[in-house]
């Protein structure tokens, strides 16, 4: 493959992450072309390599996430890209950091065990936030009276929060301080500028003032 066609490659797949608005893996990547011209995995593998370096001092990078590939805006740029909004970025409750960490930290879990963990009783209300927000799924029963829940982390949440694995959360040797936790995977993890509009800002957590009540929905990852 000459010079000339592995820039158009390339120009293709900047086009496509540019259009697509959510990550997408090599093999979509690939599945852009018919079966003639779809170039290798090695191929576009470089060409992606080439397009990291294109964004080199470019105020946007791309960046690998559990689901694949993405061109977003750096995130020491926030502060000025966020004036362009009127509504603040996501704030989330610390009972909410508490019980993603917890999922996080000790997947499988199930509610019972975040509550023996907590010392308090987790609310219906963030369980239904971190389900309908797809950070956690339900991946099976605990084999007791009752066959609770067990609830784990999913891909959109590592693709939220800039990751490609579990291994890249921040290294905690075990659950401590429940909310040094959640500020530390919120400090330290949180890349993505996520700017929602009023409406999704008032529903989504309902720890924060004005939250509604009512709004709390792949893989399980190891």
């Amino acid at each position: 493959m000459n010079e000339d066609h592995l820039a158009r490659v390339q120009a293709i797949a900047e086009a496509a992450l540019l259009a697509a608005g959510k990550p997408l893996s090599l093999e979509q990547l690939r599945e852009l072309f018919v079966e003639d011209e779809r170039p290798s995995r090695q191929v576009m593998e470089h060409v992606l390599v080439q397009l990291d370096k294109a964004c080199e001092g470019r105020g946007f990078e791309l960046k690998k996430v559990a689901s694949g590939y993405r061109l977003q805006v750096r995130e020491e740029l926030a502060p000025w890209v966020g004036r362009l909004f009127e509504e603040k970025p996501q704030r989330y409750s610390r009972a909410l950091l508490e019980t993603l960490a917890l999922i996080a930290y000790r997947q499988p879990i199930t509610r019972g065990e975040i509550e023996d963990i907590r010392g308090v009783t987790v609310s219906s209300n963030i369980i239904r936030t971190l389900l309908e927000r797809e950070w956690v799924r339900v991946v099976g029963h605990r084999d007791v009276p009752g066959r609770p829940a067990m609830y784990a982390t999913t891909r959109q949440f590592l693709d939220y929060f800039n990751l490609t694995g579990l291994d890249e959360l921040p290294p905690l040797s075990e659950v401590r301080d429940l909310e040094e936790i959640g500020r530390e995977i919120e400090r330290n993890i949180q890349g993505e500028i996520q700017f929602e509009s009023s409406q999704n800002d008032s529903s989504d957590d309902p720890g924060q003032p004005g939250g509604n009540q009512a709004a709390e929905s792949e893989q399980t990852l190891h």
